[in-house]
């Protein structure tokens, strides 16, 4: 499943190529760094961790309104510690995968636009309890969210969003700031 799901992604990734091709101005590349968060109540533990998570996208802007991305997220190491019946458990998660969606921009200035975004995530995770590999989930699921940017130059621009991640029936709340160069 795996595998596929990586198939998947790559070919998704890989169709916004001709874009580039035909679109002078249109393709675009990414990065940000931000700040993730997760609130979970799991069967026998609950869970309020936080880390730092980094995305990559590349998309292709069809006009001023609409434009595809897609990318990599990582949500860094999610740690909590517990005590069981006076033993200590400790908790990590972690989970990264593969965005594919749309944005929706709405320019308010030349320099400055509000956008919203939202799609798919394909993604996998680990579950470990002591070092000891609990679960290993694949999925793919919703994300959404919005934000600002700002143009720096003609090609440059500082973006700064919140996206929410829908993770199988766990939510992770991300908060960051990167820079997107358009081509």
């Amino acid at each position: 499943m795996k595998h596929a799901r990586n198939a998947i992604a790559g070919l998704l990734i890989a169709s916004l190529m001709p874009a580039v091709a035909l679109a002078e101005n249109g393709f675009y590349l990414g990065s940000s760094i931000g700040h993730a968060s997760l609130t979970e109540d799991f069967e026998a533990f609950d869970v309020d961790a936080e880390s730092v998570a980094y995305r990559f996208i590349a998309g292709w802007q069809f006009n001023e309104f609409l434009s595809i991305e897609g990318g990599y997220h990582n949500f860094g190491r999610f740690e909590d510690s517990f005590t069981v019946d006076g033993e200590p458990v400790d908790l990590n998660l972690e989970a990264d995968g593969f965005t594919f969606g749309g944005t929706l921009s709405l320019p308010l200035t030349q320099t400055f636009s509000l956008y919203g975004r939202g799609g798919a995530f394909f993604w996998d995770g680990d579950a470990n309890v002591n070092s000891i590999i609990e679960a290993r989930p694949e999925e793919s699921n919703p994300y959404y969210g919005g934000g600002a940017k700002v143009a720096i130059t003609e090609k440059l621009d500082l973006v700064g969003d919140w996206t929410r991640y829908e993770l199988d029936s766990t939510d992770s709340d991300v908060v960051s700031i990167g820079f997107t160069f358009r081509f």
